[in-house]
């Protein structure tokens, strides 16, 4: 039989490839190339560097796919505190990785577009740029309430496991509601985030994130002696 260490650094390494790739994709990547107020600067960034746009979309792939593999290891791990809660972190979570992959039909879009101008006049291509990433954006707000919901059912099995500290539980119940207020505040007024809040509301979630992970990857989980 699998030991409760080992299952919990298979789901730690996996929070790991989630959490750089997810960084990557989708922190990194904009903050180079995208200029939400300057179409023509966005579309001329994207063609300059193409490669860096490409790998984006990569590991996008590739934190989805991982995602989809983490909730699995965590059932196995965390299932034998409550079932029905485990049951509604796997569910949860799996929700939103098909949501993810189609999304990145829109970075795809963007691909066709510079490598195919032949398809719209040159005036028009960057504008369209900027709309399908405007579109893929729609698709992360919509993935994002799953990104948070599966938090709360994974973070009271956290809190109630006594194998991970209580905190790390805390930060990620917290987080979900922190997800969940983000969204609908930047859906019900659009100037959001000129407020500067998301920040600071997102801040549970990241600490609840990266602390389980590097703590499940390090130092595994407390077990019965």
């Amino acid at each position: 039989m699998e030991s409760p260490n080992k299952t919990a650094r298979l789901a730690g390494a996996l929070y790991l490839i989630v959490v750089l790739t997810g960084m990557f994709s989708l922190l990194y990547i904009p903050s180079k190339l995208i200029v939400w107020t300057d179409v023509q600067l966005t579309f001329n960034n994207i063609q300059a560097s193409e490669t860096l746009f490409r790998f984006g979309i990569y590991s996008g792939i590739v934190c989805y796919t991982a995602f989809l593999l983490l909730p699995l290891v965590l059932y196995k791990l965390l299932n034998h505190i409550n079932k029905t809660h485990a049951l509604a972190m796997v569910a949860l979570a799996l929700t939103s990785v098909p949501i993810s992959l189609f999304n990145l039909s829109h970075k795809l879009a963007v691909l066709t577009l510079i490598s195919k101008p032949e398809y719209l006049s040159q005036s028009d291509l960057p504008a369209q740029v900027l709309m399908q990433l405007e579109f893929y954006n729609n698709g992360i707000d919509i993935a994002a309430v799953f990104w948070g919901l599966w938090l709360f059912p994974f973070g009271y099995l956290v809190f109630k496991s006594e194998m991970i500290p209580k905190i790390l539980g805390i930060f990620l119940m917290a987080g979900c509601f922190g997800y969940i207020i983000n969204i609908t505040g930047g859906l019900l007024y659009p100037d959001y985030q000129k407020l500067g809040i998301s920040g600071i509301i997102s801040l549970p979630s990241a600490l609840g994130e990266i602390g389980t992970c590097l703590w499940l990857l390090i130092a595994g989980v407390r077990t019965k002696s």
